[in-house]
């Protein structure tokens, strides 16, 4: 039962914990690290690594979505990004790069993503992903989602992802049409990955949706103003396990339909990636982390997708630094550093190898303990 807290009278709240407040408990075993594996499949689509990239345009090009999938993840593009308003968009990244203390950085994002999205350069974008190689997934809104869809879907993608920073499977409103994720998903001929979510309950609704996979969390990190602007803000670890039990629940409920948990915030290194991992995810969405390699389109400048929003942005925007190395190194090393922010998936690999699970779905049932 979870621990409730009465912070006045009448009023309540329920105890939520983050990734730092708990740590994983190795068991009375332990396993070779060349006899792990770090693979996932979403659907029909199979992953060396459970690395979603978050589709901020700091960190993902057409080009380092590709080499993401290139380097076993799943990268994908924003489109209603920068890629989508402009044919070639890479001077405004450099400026963007360049602004160093700039308290104008949220008002010149506000402005250059006032550009008209163009449905030819959508198709345009899809056409240089599938052309990588790699499987091709695109993020919109779900307030863009039903103009935006056919030009997506006739496009030719493989995996559809409606993000928002709070998504649900029962949006009201009286002014305009809603869009109804159960019927708009029972339509399509893709799997789609909704979110985000932070409770069981709106876990379970998107999962009823027929999404085929659903994000926890609101890429929270230290960055996210999303608490200053509207007051909500995430704690991980009870996020994810809450959304874990949902998913036992929808199995159970649907006789064997497995829905994919990714986690997205409050993750910048190996420990934070395998923590998640244990607390139930499937994978994880790395926004700023990503950000800090060499293949990054804003070269280490990071902001989040709603930093941009043209009446109530929700995310500072972080001054570009040096590179710590290139993507490859980054997720899979090797590190030069003891900090935990190079080599992330050899830090996963490894820590299940010292807590005896051969795969991530062992490794979701690994012990964990609060420790702050």
């Amino acid at each position: 039962m979870r621990d409730v807290v009465e912070i006045g009278l009448g009023k309540t709240a329920q105890r939520g914990y983050h990734l730092d407040d708990i740590a994983i408990v190795p068991s009375r075993r332990t396993r070779d690290v060349d006899d792990v594996s770090t693979a996932w499949q979403l659907d029909a689509y199979p992953f060396d690594i459970p690395c979603v990239g978050h589709p901020s345009d700091a960190t993902m090009s057409p080009q380092s979505a590709v080499r993401l999938g290139q380097l076993g993840g799943l990268g994908v593009l924003n489109v209603e990004g920068l890629w989508t308003r402009y044919e070639n968009p890479t001077k405004i990244l450099e400026e963007l790069a360049a602004l160093g203390e700039d308290a104008r950085a949220t008002k010149r994002l506000q402005e250059v993503y006032a550009e008209p999205i163009r449905p030819d350069l959508i198709a345009e974008r899809v056409r240089e992903l599938r052309a990588g190689g790699s499987t091709v997934a695109v993020r919109v809104s779900p307030q863009h989602t039903l103009a935006l869809a056919p030009v997506i879907l006739d496009s030719g993608v493989d995996i559809l992802v409606i993000q928002g920073t709070i998504v649900s499977a029962e949006h009201v409103s009286t002014t305009d049409e809603p869009l109804n994720l159960k019927e708009f998903i029972a339509d399509l001929d893709l799997p789609v990955i909704v979110g985000g979510c932070t409770d069981y309950k709106t876990a379970l609704h998107l999962m009823r949706t027929g999404a085929a996979g659903v994000i926890v969390g609101i890429g929270g990190d230290e960055w996210s103003t999303t608490e200053s602007v509207l007051g909500i803000r995430v704690p991980m670890a009870t996020a994810i396990a809450d959304a874990a039990a949902a998913r036992r629940d929808y199995l159970d409920e649907t006789g064997g339909r497995y829905v994919h948990l990714i986690a997205d915030g409050d993750i910048q290194t190996s420990g934070d990636i395998a923590k998640a991992l244990g607390c139930g995810a499937d994978a994880v969405m790395l926004g700023e982390p990503l950000s800090l390699c060499e293949e990054a389109p804003a070269g280490g400048a990071w902001w989040h997708s709603a930093a941009s929003h043209p009446s109530l942005p929700r995310g500072a925007f972080e001054v570009a630094g040096e590179p710590l190395g290139s993507m490859e190194q980054l997720l899979s090393g090797p590190a030069d550093e003891p900090d935990g922010q190079l080599n992330l998936f050899g830090g996963l690999r490894r820590a299940m190898a010292k807590c005896g699970y051969r795969d991530l779905k062992e490794f979701q049932k690994v012990g964990l303990v609060l420790d702050r």
